[in-house]
């Protein structure tokens, strides 16, 4: 009978035995098992069959990153060539999407084919090469594999869009919200910078500006998509990032030319939605959300961000962030429908001292919906 279960302490004798039977360097002590077990943001998962324990996998978390890592699998000899493998990676996945993780990553030797073809197998996708990983001076082949997916409310798909610039987040996510009514966009840093051009505060902090909630939402509607503008502060955003009096009045003098071309389209200004549950009704009827959140979740920064709502459950809101961090060592898969805990997401859906919050959705063309039968 094959049992899968989490690790204890009593598992240790065991587990220090697998580890000198399987590998000849790189090896876990049994004071790194038990920091492991007792202490570390992990799960370890150990097969036992006929009451032995034959295996173990090491699941690693990382705070304020929806990823998860397979740090270690090993398998005694004896027991290999019966779906043991297969079924602790299975356990790897389920401890992920406990998680709240995304996808999940692991490393392996470019010579151990027989563990590359099992990962390939079951879904993993190689995406770098990682130099001088093992003790001996060893590259390792970097594998990951998508384990959570957003489940878009209404059924609007939102497709994915990397910001080229770091001050283009707004346009990046307004792109991904035209986008989700018309794949045909010529989606691409012109437009992405065009965007910026019409949205931007002009100043803000020590580099360049921002996007404003109203700025988007007009690049949008004079796009011919219908648009609702929330806001829970209808005063000038970001004029408290910057010291100089002078810039304040610039971005002051933008703020006030943003709400009469707002007022002259006929955009109102809407008090922010109290509850998520509002939002989920928005994008069952076809609405594409774009998000001021604060980054410091995402990168422990707190900065203006914006993110495209991609889709929202019972559990999540999902979010497609435009910055591909590859600093954080993070790709695009990374970035594609990140769940959010629905609590989490009201937290960090605000910025500033004054708790700003904003939102622009983007619904279909407008003579789009005039047409539709």
């Amino acid at each position: 009978m094959t049992v899968l279960r989490s690790a204890t302490t009593a598992d240790l004798d065991a587990l220090v035995d697998i580890e000198e039977r399987c590998f000849d360097s790189d090896k876990l002590s049994r004071r790194n098992f038990k920091w492991m077990l007792t202490r570390a943001n992990a799960d370890l998962t150990v097969v036992e069959q006929a009451g032995r324990v034959a295996g173990y996998v090491l699941v690693l978390f990382h705070r304020g990153t929806s990823l998860a890592r397979i740090y270690s699998i090993a398998l005694l000899p004896d027991y290999r060539g019966r779906g043991l493998s297969a079924a602790l990676i299975g356990a790897a996945e389920e401890a992920a999407v406990r998680h709240d993780c995304v996808a999940v990553r692991l490393e392996v030797r470019p010579d151990n084919r027989a563990a590359i073809r099992l990962y390939e197998k079951l879904g993993y996708h190689f995406f770098s090469l990682k130099l001088h990983f093992y003790e001996d001076d060893t590259e390792a082949l970097r594998y990951q594999k998508r384990v959570l997916f957003a489940n878009p409310s209404g059924g609007l798909r939102v497709p994915y869009y990397r910001q080229s610039t770091d001050f283009t987040c707004g346009p990046a996510s307004l792109i991904m919200a035209m986008a989700a009514h018309d794949p045909a966009l010529d989606a691409g840093p012109r437009l992405e910078l065009r965007l910026w051009r019409e949205a931007t505060t002009v100043f803000m902090t020590s580099g360049h500006g921002g996007c404003g909630a109203h700025g988007l939402a007009l690049a949008a509607f004079e796009r011919g998509y219908r648009v609702r503008l929330f806001l829970s502060d209808p005063g000038v955003p970001f004029v408290d990032s910057v010291r100089d009096e002078a810039k304040k009045q610039v971005i002051r003098q933008v703020h006030e030319d943003f709400q009469d071309r707002i007022a002259e389209a006929g955009i109102a200004e809407e008090p922010f939605p109290r509850t998520i549950a509002a939002l989920e009704e928005m994008m069952a009827e076809g609405g594409a959300p774009l998000v001021l959140i604060s980054s410091y979740r995402l990168t422990g920064n707190k900065a203006p961000h914006w993110v495209a709502v991609s889709g929202i459950d019972k559990r999540f809101v999902y979010i497609n962030d435009p910055e591909v961090d590859a600093e954080d060592d993070k790709t695009e898969t990374d970035c594609v429908d990140v769940p959010v805990r629905r609590s989490d997401f009201e937290r960090m859906a605000q910025y500033g001292r004054s708790q700003l919050r904003a939102m622009v959705v983007v619904f279909a063309k407008r003579q789009q919906q005039e047409t539709a039968p």
